[in-house]
């Protein structure tokens, strides 16, 4: 420093002194300027004042002999209290010498000039508040510093500017939002903490709404809440916690919609504290906004619907998002499928599209338009909407949600409690909202019945009832639904093609205009037929899907749709089948389920009940069976509809046998049945059955003698019971005396039915 230059009105010793390398010199040379400086104040002399505080920070501050420095911070900091409650009108050119200190590498100049900036707030008060945001910036390097002095002196500084703004009423929040905003993204332990510390003291002011601009800082607070160290995310979870808090209380002043996508986001990492905290704030969200956070349903569900197949590990983390995917299915109604008529929100608040706020994010959330499930986010979030105090309508688009649904259904890799959570909604969407569901079936269409492979039984079950849904719903009738509400979402794939009503030899269905359906089901829509089509094909492609699972999806898709439309529509399609090994394995299988299923029931009783001639057209069949080559598997199906007939559920055939008279077909069915079998246990058991059948005159009942004519009673002998036990008697001794014979011969082919 040249010390020929003038620095007045600071005198030589002054200066002298400022530039000691010795703190107790420095220090007798502040007490000087504050006693130079009262006097100037004492005399109204503005302009002295002014050029002693620029001699201060131009000629020592900012000086680059670091001694020089130190003197010019401790000089600052006496000008200011010789000022008292005047500083204020000088502040500005107080702070910013300081301040530019602060990023001085020598550490112990650092520790000075926060000293000082301590002196100058300590004597301003409130007077500091509109330089907060530059001094809260320089704080918060001060809060990372690696010197324990300066992080010590910040501290102290740091404690001094929360309580003058909690005491304040005049608190710049808008102003220092951007600031907060940008300083939340840092890295550094110390600077997290210390924002961390400042959001909790603005939070407890009862004069800052600091939840006005929650969705400024909540995604810097969910990266805060990954910090390695644990007092960090411990006070992070205590700031999210009061905010939550805060939310319930006012849940009508929150901009939920500008928060549900940050959300979504944090709901997909790999931090299980983060997750777990951000799918909490999900459930509260659903909850409280209700149908604001339907348009954010393909971002919710591409974040919930993997944590529903968590293991006991995550257990929390799928419970909650379990309530989360169960309130958010409640929230779709049948109004939803009201074209162009959005429901009303009783939030208000506007409700912006996903896709113009976040829709970065959102789009890597619920699936791009290649219908991928890819999500990978950026850090910062920092595009909002304003909100607005107008209600603004909620319409319900199913683009995204069917795309996220279909995505997840398609990934095999996906947890079954994820694959059935899908069905579930595919099918609550069927339900409420089956006009919009219809305009994407042709794009589920084909991983539905793919689905049908799962090794899992309960989806396949439900995997059963979307695919029910679909084809028995009247939304379906139409072959064109119509145009999307939205891109085209329908992908091509191959399907066998139905048959035009009065083709083939089918008569055309009056009604059935536009509708592809089978002659023998003109009730069932459009689906119905192609669904049947497209099944007998896949058990046509995978053998084996049809050997372990076919009968368990024939006999569910029983009662779930009409089990007579089911056979006459197979019936139908079989008859047109050119694979005739395929076509008798599907009869076989179709005549099994048909007549040993429970759920065939009843329509075993309406077969039963038909007044055609069904015994004298099988007795017709048989009849032609002398045409055909008799081969081995000719005759094994023989033998099992023998063993068939033995058991428990043809009991009411049986009994028909008594009946001779009017069954006369049922026994040369049966008699034929008998002459296609060779000397087998199967032949020996249908002769023995037969041989039961009793002589028709030994069952005539009285009324039935009076009933006849009397030409007829002429004739006709009276009932001898002595006769008609000794026939039973001669037919047991024969069938005695045949199982003898025969479990000593050990016929291998002997078949043992269990009655």
């Amino acid at each position: 420093m040249n010390p020929e230059k003038d620095f007045s009105p600071l005198t030589p010793n002054i200066v002298r002194a400022l530039n000691d390398k010795l703190y107790e010199k420095r220090k007798v040379a502040a007490l000087e300027i504050e006693k130079l400086v009262r006097e100037f104040v004492a005399q109204n002399n503005t302009v002295q004042i002014k050029h002693v505080i620029q001699t201060l920070s131009q000629e020592f501050a900012l000086s680059q002999h670091p001694h020089s420095r130190k003197g010019g911070l401790i000089g600052l900091a006496a000008c200011s209290i010789a000022l008292g409650k005047d500083s204020g009108l000088y502040l500005k050119e107080l702070i910013e010498p300081v301040l530019t200190c602060f990023n001085d590498a020598d550490s112990r100049l650092r520790y000075y000039a926060c000293e000082a900036l301590y002196n100058i707030v300590k004597v301003a008060r409130g007077a500091v508040l509109p330089h907060f945001n530059v001094l809260f910036d320089g704080l918060s390097k001060l809060a990372a510093d690696p010197d324990p002095n300066v992080k010590s002196g910040s501290e102290l500084l740091d404690r001094l500017l929360k309580d003058i703004v909690t005491e304040s009423s005049k608190f710049d929040l808008v102003g220092f939002i951007p600031l907060l905003r940008e300083r939340i993204y840092s890295n550094n332990q110390y600077a997290r903490q210390f924002i961390i510390s400042w959001i909790l003291v603005l939070e407890s002011v009862p004069d800052i709404n600091l939840l006005d601009y929650l969705p400024e800082i909540l995604d810097g607070l969910f990266q805060i809440l990954g910090d390695n160290g644990k007092e960090i995310r411990k006070m992070c979870e205590v700031v999210l916690g009061e905010f939550l808090k805060e939310i319930k209380k006012n849940p009508s002043s929150v901009k939920f919609a500008e928060m549900a996508n940050i959300l979504v986001i944090h709901c997909q990492t790999t931090d299980d504290l983060i997750q777990l905290t951000a799918m909490c704030w999900m459930r509260e969200f659903i909850q409280l906004a209700g149908r604001v956070m339907l348009p954010y349903s393909s971002g919710i569900l591409t974040a919930v619907l993997p944590c529903l197949a968590y293991d006991d590990r995550k257990k929390s983390i799928k419970e909650v998002a379990n309530v989360c995917n169960q309130s958010l299915m409640k929230l779709v109604t049948p109004e939803d499928d009201e074209p162009d008529e959005p429901k009303p929100v009783l939030q208000r608040q506007a409700e912006p599209h996903p896709d113009d706020a976040l829709a970065k994010q959102e789009g890597a959330g619920s699936g791009g338009p290649d219908g991928s499930c890819d999500s990978s986010f950026s850090s910062g979030i920092s595009v909002f909407t304003q909100a607005s105090t107008e209600r603004a309508p909620v319409t319900l688009h199913l683009d995204g949600i069917v795309q996220v649904l279909n995505c997840h259904l398609s990934d095999m890799a996906i947890g079954m409690m994820t694959r059935i959570a899908v069905l579930k909604w595919l099918y609550h969407l069927y339900i409420k909202t089956p006009r919009k569901m219809f305009r994407h079936t042709d794009s589920l269409f084909p991983i539905l019945l793919q689905t049908l492979s799962d090794e899992s039984d309960e989806v396949v079950l439900k995997d059963l009832e979307v695919l029910a849904e679909i084809a028995s719903s009247p939304a379906g009738q139409t072959d064109d639904p119509g145009p999307l509400d939205g891109p085209d979402l329908r992908i091509s794939h191959s399907e066998l093609q139905v048959p035009t009503p009065g083709r083939a030899g089918l008569p055309t269905t009056p009604g059935t205009k536009g509708l592809e359906c089978s002659p023998s089901t003109p009730t069932m829509n459009s689906y119905f037929y192609k669904f049947m089509i497209n099944l007998l094909k896949r058990f046509s492609s995978e053998r084996k899907l049809l050997e372990v699972r076919g009968p368990f999806i024939i006999r569910q898709l029983c009662l779930l749709l009409n089990a007579e439309n089911i056979f006459h529509s197979m019936a139908d399609i079989l008859l047109r089948e050119e694979d005739l090994k395929f076509a008798s394995t599907m009869v076989h299988a179709l005549n099994t389920i048909l007549l040993t299923s429970t759920e065939l029931f009843q329509l075993r009783n309406q077969l039963k009940d038909l007044k055609t001639l069904n015994y004298q057209h099988a007795y017709d069949l048989i009849q032609k069976f002398g045409d055909l080559e008799v081969t081995v598997d000719f005759l094994t199906e023989v033998d099992k509809l023998v063993q068939l007939i033995e058991c428990p559920i043809f009991t009411y055939l049986r009994l028909q046998l008594l009946d001779v008279k009017n069954n006369p077909y049922l026994i040369k069915a049966l008699y034929g049945l008998l002459m296609l079998l060779p000397q087998s246990s199967a032949f020996q058991l249908l002769s023995h059955r037969l041989q039961c059948v009793p002589n028709p005159e030994l069952l005539q009942t009285e009324a039935s003698l009076k009933a006849a004519p009397k030409s007829q009673k002429a004739d006709s002998p009276s009932i001898d019971y002595a006769e008609l036990l000794q026939h039973f008697e001669k037919v047991q001794n024969k069938h005695l005396e045949v199982r003898h014979q025969r479990s000593g011969r050990g016929d291998p082919l002997d078949r043992r039915v269990v009655l």
